[in-house]
């Protein structure tokens, strides 16, 4: 029997073309199930008529907030993960996706994070704020009926603080996955063996040149090069 792809929805920006292919090689190449990965445009959700915020001078990326709307994209059935594109994936999503728990509306890292930089990226301003990037993945129950009041109307209205925070749901559905899975580069401990299940590169990865001294920037740069050898020759 032919099994279903996992639905895997990943953050784009303009400004990180190359990070969401990456990203997208390194999910892929490892997966031991068969996944649908898609780029979550925020012109295309705008052009659909689905995204009309107004643009936010403090959103670091263009999927600050567009995350929000992956159980609607997922027709509120199932579960579905989300990632930011800076991510480098070194183990096999499928481990992540056997953690699944369908008592959580959502799944993610707990994090502490309280970085110490005021600028990251390409000078994007770093903001500080409770739960800080514990929405950067997440594995949505989309059919969950406490996720049913995420619809685009609500996305689109309401703070980032409601949003990033997971404030439509109560703390009991909010399930916590190992830290392993989103490693907060330069934040999080590097483990004392081996390597983190997925490295994102929150500060700033080694697509941007002021980034190149990151940890684990080989490995990415590896993970390009694997990607760019499965594109066509050109003549």
């Amino acid at each position: 029997m032919t099994q279903t792809p996992f639905p895997v929805y990943v953050g784009w920006d303009s400004r990180e073309d190359i990070a969401y292919q990456v990203c997208h090689h390194s999910l892929k190449s490892r997966a031991s199930i068969p996944l649908s990965v898609t780029p979550i445009k925020q012109h295309s959700l705008r052009e659909n008529g689905l995204y009309t915020r107004d643009e936010d001078p403090l959103a670091a990326t263009e999927f600050t907030y567009t995350r929000f709307f992956v159980p609607h994209l997922n027709g509120h059935d199932g579960w579905a993960l989300f990632c930011d594109c800076d991510f480098l994936w070194l183990t096999d999503i499928a481990k992540m996706i056997s953690m699944i728990d369908d008592r959580y509306a959502i799944m993610c890292v707990h994090h502490d994070h309280q970085p110490k930089e005021n600028r990251k990226m390409d000078d994007r301003p770093q903001t500080q704020y409770p739960r800080k990037n514990w929405s950067s993945m997440v594995l949505y129950n989309c059919g969950h009926p406490a996720n049913a009041v995420l619809t685009p109307n609500v996305v689109n209205a309401e703070t980032g603080a409601f949003l990033h925070r997971f404030q439509w749901l109560p703390d009991e559905l909010i399930g916590e996955i190992p830290e392993s899975w989103n490693w907060l580069e330069g934040w999080c401990d590097k483990p004392q063996s081996d390597a983190p299940d997925a490295i994102h590169y929150t500060r700033g990865g080694p697509w941007f040149d002021e980034w190149q001294a990151v940890d684990y920037a080989e490995d990415w740069s590896q993970e390009r090069a694997a990607y760019e050898a499965t594109l066509p020759k050109t003549a």
